[in-house]
């Protein structure tokens, strides 16, 4: 390789940073279906699951869930559906 050519990616690194913040947070929600996410309840128990979808009501189903409380798992469910009024 000469000083001109720039090295080969690496493909083990780290992926890049997400594109800076722009747009609605509806569009920001849009973009995370289908992806692993932390839902955290007004009574501070955590789900986290894969985002199936949500409305405008912010209402939620997840896939793949875990309940955690204080930090521990304390129940795994299938599909969890959660009520706009219980976020955080």
């Amino acid at each position: 390789m000469d000083e001109q050519t720039p090295p080969p990616p690496d493909h083990d690194s780290t992926p890049p940073p997400p594109p800076p913040a722009s747009g609605s947070p509806t569009d920001f929600l849009k973009g995370v279906v289908g992806k692993r996410v932390i839902v955290r309840l007004t009574s501070g128990v955590d789900y986290r699951g894969v985002l199936s979808c949500l409305d405008g009501y912010m209402n939620i189903a997840l896939e793949q869930t875990e309940e955690h409380v204080n930090g521990m798992v304390t129940n795994r469910y299938g599909d969890t559906f959660i009520r706009g009024n219980n976020g955080a």
